[in-house]
């Protein structure tokens, strides 16, 4: 039943009506013509009638007296990440595969529990361990109320710990097979059946720095890519397949350079993960000679990005071959349309390279030489010596006796590089295919920006190997539920911000309240970006108003915690 408003002869009357099904049709019936509605309301009646009305209805008159402040506010929470995330979690195989690593080790807390608000804090408010058992004060995980700071410490040394040496075969030459590993590869086992194939993998490697020690063998001075070579640091290494979706990492001491860490990780994948074949996509600092004639001796597929500068064959003989490109993309009238790219194949030997230019970036890099020369130019009219400490015009340089002038072939040499990388491949893939294969490796760098920047692994604080490798690898458990989250909204339709979409799961509060002896639970609102995440992952929002009949899962009980940590100290 509902009420109605019907006009007649310039009056307006309100009437309670009801939908009934006749003869297949659906009609309405009105039950009764509660009078005018100019009077009803001038009159008060209107009013006292729905306050009548809403003594029978219990969420109406918690709402209003919500509205009016008359409630005992008992508790609130934070229900968005829990709710989303924790399905997530669940139709990834995450959980499955640490229970099934887990097996009947007799941990007396929920390890997995523990491992799930770590990655979840990952995504919501980066910090340390420390830092995220502060902020899970304020939201409601199912399963981790009881949890301390002990217990994630706890739960990040037993993904990192080593596995029993009768385990350790087909271990990297730089770390030892750990539990995270075999989290990983069950993981994959369990998710086989989504990831259609797996012949097309991309690699790349980065570095993050300790404020202290870094353990006892991860801690390592090395290249640093974060331009911190006073610092130690490990070298993080991370799997993407085809659709970006994060298949394993490896985590190395700081001073494993790239050329040494493809083939460890092409072994790997073929040897653990049961792939049979499968094509790397690495970036150029990978390329070395002993790799490269590794990756050959095996027969493994690679498409590999090549030093243009530094390497005598591609920029002596590759970039000097004359060919017509073809052109994968013309340039488009939007922003959003792919970067324009032309492609040739140049066969040295039995060597084969593919040369790609992008004519928009050609342009932006002669544009920006021509104004360094400018300001060069200006600044050699006055002393020449200053300018060699500047990196960007001394590469111009050369002495010309006591002073310095502009090095005109070095510029006709740089102009031969602009707009192109070069690429070497053993495939059988056509040239546009391998260049716009290598492209995506760039999904790997975005990925590494994630989880320095977004998910702040560094700085770490952890003093023991294992702690430090089970901290980066709840980040890297964080991307895979980030990925999925994405990959959902993207075929949904939703175009949200991944900012907004935290922002707004994090608004979406749960508020305890109290009256007359009764407690409800009432829900804010949910916001645009927090909607879409809810409908991506298939999670219903909790009804505005709900009779508690328990604490919720997310609201712990000081003494209870106080009692539950002294009985596992």
């Amino acid at each position: 039943m509902f009420f109605r408003k019907k006009t007649t002869k310039g009056h307006s009357y309100l009437q309670i009506v009801e939908n009934r099904r006749e003869g297949g049709k659906v009609k309405q019936l009105v039950v009764a013509t509660l009078g005018r509605l100019d009077d009803l309301s001038d009159s008060g009646q209107l009013d006292s009638l729905l306050r009548s009305g809403a003594r029978f209805a219990e969420s109406v008159m918690v709402l209003s007296a919500h509205r009016k402040g008359e409630l005992t506010k008992v508790a609130s929470s934070r229900i968005g990440p829990g709710l989303v995330f924790d399905r997530l979690w669940e139709e990834t195989r995450c959980r499955a595969a640490l229970q099934r690593v887990l097996g009947e080790r007799g941990f007396t807390f929920g390890v997995e529990r523990a491992i799930f608000r770590e990655v979840v804090h990952r995504l919501m408010a980066p910090g340390s361990d420390r830092a995220g058992q502060k902020w899970h004060r304020d939201y409601e995980l199912e399963g981790t109320g009881a949890l301390c700071l002990h217990h994630a410490y706890r739960a990040m040394a037993w993904l990192g710990e080593e596995l029993p040496e009768a385990e350790q075969a087909d271990r990297t030459p730089f770390a030892p097979r750990c539990r995270k590993d075999e989290v990983e590869e069950t993981l994959f086992a369990y998710r086989r059946d989504l990831l259609t194939t797996l012949d097309l993998v991309f690699f790349d490697t980065t570095s993050i720095y300790f404020e202290g020690e870094g353990g006892t063998t991860l801690g390592r001075h090395g290249n640093s890519k974060d331009s911190r070579p006073d610092l130690k640091q490990m070298v993080v290494g991370a799997v993407l397949d085809t659709e970006g979706r994060p298949i394993c990492c490896e985590l190395w001491p700081g001073n494993t350079t790239d050329v040494k860490t493809l083939v460890p990780i092409a072994e790997r994948l073929k040897k653990r993960f049961g792939i049979k074949r499968v094509c790397v996509v690495a970036d150029r600092g990978m390329i070395s000679a002993d790799t490269l004639a590794e990756l050959e001796e095996r027969k493994w597929d690679y498409i590999l990005g090549a030093r243009m500068r530094t390497i005598a064959e591609v920029r002596d003989e590759v970039l000097s071959r004359a060919g017509r490109y073809e052109v994968v993309h013309e340039k488009g009238p939007s922003k959003k349309d792919p970067s324009p790219l032309k492609v040739k194949q140049v066969m040295i030997w039995d060597r084969r390279y593919i040369v790609c230019l992008n004519e928009d970036q050609a342009k932006k890099d002669a544009a920006d030489r021509e104004a360094i020369l400018a300001g060069l130019r200006e600044k050699l009219k006055e002393s020449g010596k200053k300018l060699v400490g500047n990196k960007g015009y001394r590469k111009y340089l050369k002495a010309a006796g006591p002073s310095f002038e502009i090095d005109e072939e070095k510029i006709r040499e740089e102009a031969r590089y602009d707009g192109k990388w070069v690429l070497r491949t053993n495939t059988a893939l056509p040239a546009a295919e391998v260049a716009l294969k290598y492209k995506q490796l760039w999904m790997v760098e975005d990925i590494f920006r994630s989880m320095k920047s977004l998910l702040e692994t560094r700085p770490i604080y952890h003093k023991c190997d294992e702690t430090i490798r089970g901290h980066v690898f709840c980040s890297f458990l964080a991307l895979v539920l980030r990925k999925e989250l994405q990959d959902r909204l993207d075929a949904q339709g939703s175009a949200v911000e991944w900012a907004d979409v935290i922002q707004d799961l994090d608004a979406l509060e749960q508020v305890e309240v109290e009256q007359d002896g009764k407690r409800f639970l009432l829900r804010g609102e949910a916001r645009t970006a927090c909607s879409a995440a809810f409908r991506a992952a298939r999670v219903a929002l909790p009804p505005t108003v709900q009779r508690c009949t328990s604490p919720p899962p997310g609201l712990v009980d000081p003494e209870a915690e106080e009692s539950n940590r002294s009985a596992n100290a």
